[in-house]
């Protein structure tokens, strides 16, 4: 029994609640990012949010609205697809459900790990599509999914839509696995070192990690997203850090190369 039973279906939940979802979290973290309490927490300054960033905040809102509104069609396309009316779908139990999320994880960070590591290593993609991303020197949580059209499709919204079918997971399942995706990828990109974020604790790969990706000596490494950091350190590209106090107050991801 989920709250939407009866109201919507788990489909169209798993098409829009990951979208909403977004914009409520990555919302609330632009509501505080600016707030003085919070200026302890900042990776980067004000300052330099401002000098580094080469794209405004407007323009990275329409690029994310974009991406969802491709996000969606595929979403709805790939249910209809998958769905069949005369079949009843049993739910399965609880410790089935952990492992086709454990898939979805690994599978998820497969693919992106490869095609985001591509992308930066083929000059032309890294040029015309994906440098629209790295536009943001200075993440931010709405700047989340600020993508090259073309990039949202391969990376994230097949990326997810592959890590849907093998893991065999239902669309109720889904609802959760996309909105959790959602989550953390926003909280990968929200700039603050906060001290109770369940995510950046359990997690090495996180704002912090992320945050060396984005930083002009971190470009070839920590390619790996959303969740984890396993193929970065199979394949050498894991550049670890520390995370140090700045004098003027906040924290500082300070790459450790050899």
């Amino acid at each position: 029994m989920v709250p939407w039973e009866g109201y919507v279906s788990d489909e169209t939940m798993g098409t829009f609640a990951p979208i909403v979802l977004y914009w409520v979290y990555a919302g609330g973290y632009q509501l505080i990012l600016h707030r003085r309490p919070l200026e302890r927490y900042r990776l980067h300054t004000r300052a330099e949010e401002e000098e580094k960033n080469l794209v405004s905040l407007p323009t990275v809102v329409r690029g994310v609205l974009l991406q969802q509104l491709v996000q969606a069609i595929v979403a709805m396309i790939l249910f209809m697809v998958t769905s069949d009316s005369s079949v009843t779908i049993v739910q399965p139990g609880l410790v089935t459900q952990i492992f086709q999320f454990l898939i979805a994880m690994f599978v998820m960070d497969t693919w992106q790990y490869f095609v985001h590591r591509y992308m930066h290593q083929n000059k032309f993609l890294y040029r015309h599509i994906h440098s629209q991303h790295h536009r943001l020197i200075v993440p931010y949580a709405i700047g989340a999914l600020y993508n090259h059209p073309l990039e949202g499709l391969l990376l994230d919204t097949l990326g997810g839509a592959i890590s849907f079918l093998v893991s065999g997971m239902t669309p109720r399942t889904a609802v959760f696995f996309f909105c959790f995706a959602v989550l953390k990828t926003v909280d990968d990109h929200c700039g603050l070192w906060l001290p109770y974020n369940m995510f950046q604790h359990l997690f090495q790969n996180n704002t912090a990690y992320h945050d060396i990706h984005h930083q002009l000596q971190g470009t070839k490494y920590n390619y790996s997203q959303p969740f984890f950091s396993i193929w970065d350190r199979i394949l050498g590209t894991h550049m670890p850090y520390n995370l140090v106090s700045r004098k003027e107050g906040g924290f500082e991801a300070r790459a450790q190369r050899d």
